[in-house]
């Protein structure tokens, strides 16, 4: 009897797993399309939301960026509730779950009240719906990274993962996308006061259409099998870390320096440009947008690369480059159109080489039982210490008049992952998830 031929698509990816692929990236898309808007919108907003102080104007700007902290400390308890839930009954519940939690944050501070209307209550709604959108995102990488690494072909483990950033830059330009729009065809008395409110409406909007499609993704083989063994072989809530310590300890190593460079050059950059060299926002913005969609582009290359010379080659090429360049590259950074783009480009090759590969090494270290809660917890962990942190750290460093010391600060996280990757990580290109 014939067989069908098995197609491929042009990156070489079975068409039968596209399906899966694009059930993962499109909801991740909506997940952080939300969590991005925050960002683009927070020097509108913060003003609304909280008061002012007569001698610094940095105030609003810093207490927004505290609560986009506090939204990052609810991470690792979305990686650990989630993750253990989505080891127990499935990668596709606990995706749509997040989802809908996603959703309902967004919508809360697209419906918040500034801070001259009901007082106090104001910053209280907005750090409510921060924690929501938090529990969400630690749980969305808990679930959908697994999925598609999970979902992956043999020797495409790489390709696979470097979808978790393609879809996040893909989130991350719709919402600056739309924040521009908003700033470039509203007046600023209109932007003010409800302008930046919607894209937030839009994100709980796309958020239906994020959980229409999950509903119709496929449950992974490994762990529909896992499922089957019933309640009794179900694994407990702290399994992962009682079991495969060294593996938890070692994402925390493989992450410090991943995530505060990410949220530095895809976050935070033309912020820290506005602040220390008064760069213009308009064309921060500007290169904001060329630089993420050259990261895009960059994503799957890399993590094909990775799938034919290994992982660790590319972590330590990220490492040492970050080890080495964030001090010279802000340096650089003046109110010139090429400065901000030159620091933004170069730095974002180097990015690339963790983020493409990220989901896949994580995945990696765990076995199917406990994958979901031992990558998401460690990682969620790392990122809310770390990564939620420094904008608030380089807003801070600027308001007590040293900015130059923010790049330091990222060159020692370097050198900590760094030894990770050359002493610590072993290979896993070629390990079978088990």
């Amino acid at each position: 009897m014939a067989t069908s031929p098995v197609t491929h698509s042009p990156l070489g990816i079975p068409k039968s797993r596209v399906r899966q692929l694009m059930a993962a990236s499109i909801g991740n898309v909506v997940e952080w399309y939300d969590w991005y808007a925050y960002s683009a919108l927070a020097t509108i907003f913060s003003v609304q939301i909280f008061p002012t102080s007569a001698g610094n104007s940095l105030v609003p700007l810093l207490s927004a960026f505290v609560v986009f902290a506090v939204g990052f400390f609810m991470r690792p308890l979305g990686g650990l509730l989630v993750g253990a839930f989505a080891d127990r009954y499935g990668r596709k519940s606990a995706m749509t779950f997040t989802i809908v939690l996603m959703g309902v944050g967004s919508l809360l501070v697209g419906l918040t009240p500034t801070y001259a209307a009901v007082g106090v209550l104001a910053p209280i709604i907005l750090t409510l719906a921060r924690l929501i959108q938090g529990l969400s995102v630690g749980g969305e990488f808990a679930a959908a990274t697994t999925f598609l690494v999970e979902s992956a072909p043999k020797g495409r483990r790489g390709l696979f993962s470097s979808f978790q950033y393609v879809s996040t830059t893909i989130g991350q330009l719709l919402a600056t996308g739309l924040a521009a729009l908003m700033a470039t065809t509203l007046i600023k008395a209109d932007l003010d006061s409800y302008g930046w409110r919607i894209p937030f409406i839009v994100g709980a909007l796309l958020s239906l259409v994020g959980l229409w499609i999950r509903k119709g993704a496929d449950e992974t083989s490994a762990v529909a099998g896992e499922i089957q063994r019933g309640e009794a072989q179900r694994p407990k809530l702290f399994e992962f870390l009682r079991n495969y310590p060294r593996s938890a300890a070692t994402i925390v190593g493989i992450t410090i320096a991943g995530t505060v460079a990410y949220y530095t050059w895809t976050t935070f950059l033309p912020t820290y440009a506005q602040i220390t060299v008064d760069f213009d926002k308009a064309e921060s913005l500007q290169i904001g947008t060329i630089s993420l969609v050259f990261f895009m582009i960059l994503q799957p290359l890399l993590g094909m690369l990775s799938d034919r010379i290994g992982r660790k080659p590319l972590l330590i090429t990220f490492g040492l480059g970050f080890l080495i360049l964030p001090v010279p590259l802000l340096g650089l950074l003046s109110d010139a159109y090429w400065s901000l783009l030159v620091v933004q480009l170069v730095g974002m090759v180097f990015l690339g080489c963790f983020t493409s590969i990220s989901a896949a090494v994580n995945s990696e270290l765990f076995p199917t039982r406990v994958r979901a809660a031992g990558a998401g917890f460690p990682y969620s962990l790392t990122v809310a210490l770390f990564g939620g942190t420094a904008p608030l750290i380089g807003t801070a460093l600027q308001d007590a008049g040293s900015p130059g010391l923010f790049p330091w600060y990222m060159s020692a996280l370097a050198l900590i992952s760094t030894l990770v990757y050359l002493f610590v990580l072993r290979e896993t290109k070629d390990q079978p998830l088990s």
